[in-house]
């Protein structure tokens, strides 16, 4: 059965290697029938939360006038999602965090998917994603109703632009995407 799969790539840099490894699963999930579209969020206006509470409580949608209203929708009909972050200093990018703090208007919608993390940093050691990993499941698992943590991509030692291509993750994420 095909599915809808929604890949976020949180890179600022396309062609980095967490977007690289989103391609890769992207491939395997379309090698495998599904339909999958990237986002990269570094091409989309997207605003801070201002904390203003128009959306409180996920009932009204958010005043602000960028591209996270086209977003969320794709997040609402995916079945299954993507996140993919580079890590810096311990954590998600700045650029995931953000959009993750605008979902309050629908994130009650966002329910019953399945999520892959991809995480990609310097360090060569995966302990060091630990924290990021906790970031992803506090809104994962914490916040959204029926979320499935179905697989984690470690793009560790991957230190320059393009790195992945030579490490094993750069397979393995083709093959997650297939597999799902």
């Amino acid at each position: 059965m095909s599915k809808n799969v929604l890949i976020i790539s949180s890179s600022p840099r396309k062609g980095g290697n967490s977007d690289l490894l989103c391609d890769q699963f992207a491939s395997g999930a379309l090698a495998s029938g599904h339909q999958a579209e990237k986002i990269f969020i570094a091409d989309k206006n997207i605003n801070y939360c201002t904390g203003c509470g128009a959306c409180a409580n996920a009932t009204k949608p958010c005043v602000q006038k960028d591209d996270v209203a086209e977003i969320l929708e794709k997040m609402v009909s995916a079945e299954v999602i993507v996140l993919a972050t580079p890590v810096y200093f311990y954590t998600m990018s700045a650029q995931l965090k953000t959009l993750i703090d605008r979902t309050c208007p629908c994130y009650t919608a966002i329910s019953d998917k399945d999520f892959y993390f991809i995480v990609t940093a310097w360090d060569p050691n995966r302990k060091a994603m630990h924290r990021t990993l906790e970031s992803l499941r506090g809104f994962t698992e914490d916040c959204l109703s029926g979320a499935r943590e179905k697989g984690i991509l470690y793009g560790v030692d991957a230190a320059i632009k393009g790195d992945v291509k030579k490490l094993p993750v750069f397979q393995e994420a083709y093959d997650m995407g297939k597999s799902i």
